[in-house]
């Protein structure tokens, strides 16, 4: 992600780096190489970022209350990848090695598990309360139901948007939602304005997997750092090709594509050119756009002026990005 976008939070980033450094530090040689391995490999550091914003945002912002909680964000969320990966065999991420490839399957799902340790550890140190460390559990606990529901629902092609939403939402946007809301906690901010960090968080999280499933049929392999398609190969129903479902002339070919856990490459083609073809690219990113612009509109007007001009550069981000 720009760095421009985060000047006002640069130095709180940098010492962000050294503390995901010292969480994956163990006595025991290899889980430290795992886990630098994984806090190193690239990021955008996102959920980090946005805690540490919202908290910059009130009253009572104090970087060493805050960084610990800023960390373990970023590391539930490495956590959760390193899981994702392994569940998907896959061999990289973000143009790196993932663990799974690098090591196999054992220990990157232990080293997942220390990671997750890790976070919740630092949290305890933190003294953040108990809502704190609910509202974490309960992400936690989201993001492994989505997950399930994902699974679910492969090569069964639902034709349902709410279904979609639902899914995103749990996947991503509960998780920029909790980030913007905690940190605002921290930070001291009155409740109706940290409720309105969280729906900006909700909003950018829903845009964010809606621009990440459309890189997925829009962008190259060396662009996103993964095989295009990779949501098609895996009869995972994004957006666009919802909208292809319903849209295209070609849908009944599409579904059967989309419904075969041993598609082809060709098959996967085939696929990707069907929804390039309908309007389902240029629908996903109009819904994105949507979201965006609610985030931006609801942002409190109390901000300070860096804060929320950085704020609204992420919402811009979003949705221009192309990696």
């Amino acid at each position: 992600m720009s760095n421009a976008m985060f000047d006002v939070i640069n130095d709180d980033l940098g010492h962000l780096e050294e503390k995901l450094l010292e969480a994956v530090a163990a006595p025991d040689e290899l889980v430290t190489e795992v886990g630098t391995h994984l806090v190193t490999s690239g990021g955008k550091r996102l959920r980090p970022a946005l805690c540490l914003l919202s908290a910059h945002g009130g009253p009572a912002f104090d970087l060493a209350h805050t960084l610990p909680l800023a960390t373990a964000l970023e590391l539930i969320h490495t956590a959760s990848l390193v899981h994702d990966d392994v569940i998907d065999k896959a061999d990289t991420r973000r143009g790196a090695p993932t663990a799974n490839a690098k090591w196999d399957n054992k220990i990157a799902i232990l080293a997942g598990d220390y990671i997750f340790a890790r976070a919740f550890h630092l949290v305890t140190e933190g003294g953040y309360g108990d809502h704190v460390s609910g509202r974490l559990a309960w992400l936690v606990g989201n993001l492994s139901v989505g997950e399930i529901i994902q699974d679910k629902e492969m090569y069964r092609a639902s034709r349902d948007e709410a279904d979609y939403y639902n899914r995103i939402q749990k996947k991503t946007a509960d998780f920029l939602e909790i980030c913007c809301e905690l940190g605002a906690r921290v930070g001291g901010m009155p409740q109706d304005e940290a409720d309105a960090l969280a729906q900006y968080g909700h909003d950018i999280g829903m845009a964010f997997q809606i621009t990440d499933d459309l890189l997925d049929i829009s962008q190259t392999s060396e662009q996103i750092g993964k095989p295009v398609g990779s949501d098609i190969r895996q009869g995972i129903i994004t957006l666009p090709v919802l909208r292809a479902l319903h849209e295209s002339d070609d849908r009944d070919e599409l579904l059967a594509i989309v419904t075969n856990p041993s598609m082809t490459d060709k098959d996967v083609e085939r696929a990707l050119d069907i929804v390039k073809a309908t309007d389902g690219i240029a629908f996903a990113k109009a819904k994105a756009d949507e979201y965006l612009a609610h985030a931006k509109a609801i942002l409190p007007a109390s901000l300070p002026a860096d804060i929320k001009d950085a704020y609204e550069q992420v919402a811009e981000f979003i949705g221009d990005r192309d990696f």
